[in-house]
Formats: C-alpha cells, sequence, structure tokens
C-alpha cells in the first residue's frame, strides 16, 4: 500500500502545473514512502536471527544513503538532456512500481501473531475443525489501544528513554547532513568551481565510497561478531555495536572541518573536497548503521516502536536542514559553515562512548529494554572489543 501510493503522488508531481499540486503530491508521496522507513527494522528482527540482522540492515542502510547521493548526477544529466525535470519524478515513479510489483510477488508477512492467525486459517480450511485458532484472534482490537501502540507509545519511548532521545538526536543530525550536502555541494562544485548540474553531482562517489568502506568494514567484522555472540550463549549484548559508532563519529566530524577549508576557494583543486567525502561517507553509515543495530538490540520486542521514534525525529532533521543550508552558507561561507557543523559533530562523539560504558547500567532502569538475563555478561562489556 506504502509503495503504490508513493508512486502515485510521483506521478502527480511529474504531472503537476502549478506549485499547489507539486507541494501537495510530495507531502502525500511522502506520508505513503515513510511506510518502509518506519517498519524496516521490525521486518528485519522478525526475519533474521541475531547473526544475520546486522549484515541485513548493513545492505539496507547502504542503499539508504547511496541513494540520495547518487540522485543529484543522475538528475543533473536528466535536467541538462531533453528531457527536462518532469522525467525526475516519471523516473522514480517507475522504480516505485517496480518496487510495488516485486513487494506484490515475493513480500509475505513476518509479523509473528499474524503469521499464526494465517497458519490457523489454513487449518480450519483443510481440517473442517472451526475450533482451531491463534491466540491474537482472542484479543479485540481497540481503537485507543491501536493509538497508543502507534502513535503514544514511540513517543513516550523518545521522550523517556535516554539510549533512544540521544542517538536519535545523533541520527537525526547525520541524517539532516546528508540532505544538506546536497545544497552544499552544488555551492562548491557549481558556485565556486564552475561545474554543470551533472558533473556537479559526480564529487558524491566520494562520499559513497567512504559508505561502501563502513558498509565492508562492518560485514567483515561480522564472524568476530557471531564468535562472541555464540560464546554469550547467542544473547546479544547491544553495546558491542558502538565501537564503530565511535570510530564513524571521529571520521564524521574529520570530514567536515575537511570539506569546509578545502572547498571555499577556487584555486583549491576539486579533488580535495571530493576526497573529504571518504570520511564524511564512512562515518555517516558507520554511525546510523551500528545505532540503528544498536537500538534494535537494546529494546528487541518494542524495536518497531523505538525505530518509528527515531524515524520520527530523524525525517524532521532530513526535512528541516535543507531549509536552512542555502542561508547558512551564504552567510558564514563555506569554510565557517563546515566549521560550525564540525564542532556540532565533535559535540555529539561522546553519546556513543557514554552508551558504550554504562549502557548496561541504563538499560536496567528502562520500561521497555528486556533486562539482561546474565548481568556479568554486561558488566564484561567494556573488555570485548572488535
Amino acid at each position: 500500500l506504502g509503495m503504490f501510493g508513493f508512486s502515485i503522488f510521483q506521478l502527480g508531481v511529474a504531472t503537476g502545473k502549478d506549485l499547489q499540486t507539486v507541494l501537495l503530491c510530495r507531502f502525500f508521496g511522502g506520508l505513503f514512502g515513510a511506510s518502509p522507513l518506519a517498519i524496516v527494522a521490525a521486518v528485519f528482527s522478525d526475519m533474521f536471527d541475531n547473526k544475520t540482522r546486522g549484515l541485513a540492515i548493513t545492505v539496507f542502510s547502504m542503499t539508504v544513503f547511496s541513494g540520495p547521493l547518487l540522485a543529484p548526477f543522475i538528475g543533473g544529466f536528466i535536467i541538462d538532456s531533453y528531457l527536462g525535470w518532469r522525467w525526475t519524478e516519471y523516473l522514480v515513479a517507475i522504480m516505485g512500481f517496480v518496487s510495488f510489483g516485486l513487494d506484490l510477488l515475493f513480500l509475505e508477512e513476518t509479523y509473528p501473531p499474524v503469521v499464526l492467525i494465517q497458519k490457523a486459517s489454513e487449518l480450519r480450511r483443510r481440517t473442517l475443525n472451526w475450533g482451531i485458532h491463534a491466540k491474537q484472534e482472542e484479543i479485540e482490537v481497540d481503537f485507543r489501544e491501536l493509538l497508543s501502540k502507534n502513535f503514544s507509545r514511540p513517543l513516550r519511548i523518545l521522550f523517556t528513554e535516554p539510549i533512544v532521545l540521544l542517538l536519535s538526536i545523533y541520527m537525526s543530525f547525520i541524517y539532516g547532513l546528508l540532505y544538506l550536502f546536497l545544497t552544499a555541494y552544488p555551492i562548491v562544485f557549481q558556485q565556486i568551481h564552475g561545474f554543470s548540474p551533472g558533473i556537479g553531482g559526480l564529487p558524491y562517489f566520494g562520499m559513497i565510497i567512504g559508505e561502501l568502506i563502513a558498509g565492508l568494514a562492518i560485514a567483515f567484522t561480522q564472524p568476530a561478531y557471531n564468535r562472541k555472540l555464540e560464546a554469550n550463549n547467542n544473547i546479544p549484548i547491544p553495546e558491542w555495536r558502538l565501537p564503530f559508532v565511535i570510530y564513524g563519529g571521529i571520521s564524521f566530524a574529520g570530514g567536515l572541518f575537511w570539506f569546509g577549508w578545502s572547498g571555499y576557494r577556487a584555486d583549491v583543486h576539486w579533488i580535495v573536497p571530493t576526497l573529504s567525502g571518504i570520511l564524511t561517507g564512512f562515518g555517516l553509515l558507520a554511525i546510523f548503521l551500528q545505532a540503528l543495530n544498536y537500538i534494535v538490540d537494546a529494546y528487541l520486542l518494542f524495536a518497531a516502536s523505538a525505530i518509528a521514534a527515531n524515524t520520527f525525529l530523524r525525517s524532521l532533521a532530513g526535512a528541516g536542514f535543507p531549509l536552512f543550508s542555502q542561508y547558512m552558507f551564504n552567510a558564514l561561507g563555506v569554510n565557517w559553515a563546515g566549521t560550525l557543523l564540525g564542532c556540532v559533530a565533535v559535540v555529539l562523539v561522546p553519546i556513543p562512548i557514554i552508551f558504550y560504558k554504562y549502557g548496561a547500567r541504563i538499560r536496567t532502569k528502562s520500561k521497555f529494554a528486556p533486562t539482561p538475563p546474565k548481568p556479568a555478561a554486561a558488566e564484561n562489556v567494556s573488555s570485548n572489543e572488535y
């Protein structure tokens, strides 16, 4: 349903004849298109066990972050061609309908209570024993409870769980910067270096390479993670995910300073700010990916609500950052705007460090995070390293 609605409204954007139509269709396209982002962590939690879930989220995150960086140069070449800007929306709509078709054919329900209801229905049909039913069928759907679970619970988790709140702020910042770069890179490479929209989008490949390095590095550490998991009776310790968040935070801040002080002058070769994207791309994916894994591991049963809260906050950042980025870069210049963002990134670096040391203790006081069955396992987290 989400992919179908998203694709329909992209066609509305492509054929819109005035600004009002474009804005309304963009709004409803975003409303429908947000559903995969809101439930993906819960789906992966249902589909994959502790050993393989991290790798699955790695592949997912690489596509999520590579898409916005591949789009500018593709869109730039489309706009420069005879096709015009409307084909940037037609292309998105076509990809949306293809995804809708694949979902319709291959995507199956993963939520365990619903799967059991379907199995009970199949058994009733085969055996003609109408007394067979799933436990979930005994529960009456209450509208107020539905609102509580889907709206108030994510907000309660967001504002009462320090782990979710602080990591969501951190992830919102880097997610907002992902879209802020869509404004910053054109300023550096089109306005300062004089590239065309298509050519000016190619420097994003620096960030894409950085993300690829981060994804491969995390994938290569998966066997070591699995060995620790087996040694701990297949009980995941969420803090095992955090070293890469710490490394990524340092890399991300360094990349911002590098980009700011190498991209504000035309006499600095364009490859220098382009290469800064390797650090920012590495940090972007490492922070987002492992912080997402950490939240899923920490709030297993309530992972969907925790990720919904996280998605809510970072989506606001993703929508809001581009609104002020142009004014910020024009007022401060590329160098000081990059410095300001780098300083904020440095301030946020201690967040994963604090949770790496004290996360287990914080989770014991949580109403939503499951209590570790072995307190000793949580105490030994700090001695376990990648």
